[in-house]
């Protein structure tokens, strides 16, 4: 490593240095993708919904009338977490969320999005994109594309090594 501190020990206030500078580049990642994910938080708030909510709503309103099974609107968030029945039932009770049983098996229970949830995308979304397109407003579009393909080889690369 180069001697003098990195712009990311000096936000961390880290005096220290990295042991590498894989290990420093993870913690980037991480700490960036906090301020990003606290960007979208503190624009989903005013809504009542945490961020998490909104990606299940959005996810929600992809699936259609079918609506889609618990399991399965945990394999699509962007960030995974065990309490996906927590967050459904939060939606539910808030009205914008629905539980019912398939028609054709009626073990499987779907979620649906309502029409205040769809009413509440429809309100929040050009926020939530805004609140997006800021994060990263600094970047020029070449930047925004290098940075596209970095993610895409490290989660490619992470995939494989998971399996």
């Amino acid at each position: 490593m180069k001697s003098g501190r990195s712009s990311l020990q000096r936000e961390l206030k880290q005096r220290r240095p990295f042991h590498s500078r894989g290990v420093e580049s993870v913690i980037a990642v991480l700490h960036t993708a906090d301020l990003l994910r606290r960007r979208l938080s503190q624009a989903s708030a005013p809504h009542g919904i945490t961020y998490q909510q909104y990606n299940v709503l959005r996810i929600l309103r992809g699936a259609g009338e079918e609506g889609l099974p618990t399991l399965a609107i945990g394999e699509r968030m962007v960030e995974q977490t065990p309490g996906v029945t927590r967050l459904i039932d939060r939606l539910v009770a808030k009205g914008l969320a629905a539980r019912g049983r398939a028609e054709n098996d009626g073990r499987l229970v779907l979620c649906r999005l309502t029409g205040a949830g769809r009413s509440l995308l429809g309100r929040l979304d050009p926020e939530m994109e805004a609140a997006a397109e800021a994060g990263v407003a600094m970047l020029r579009v070449k930047e925004k594309t290098s940075l596209l393909e970095l993610l895409a080889a490290i989660r490619e690369g992470s995939q494989r090594g998971a399996s």
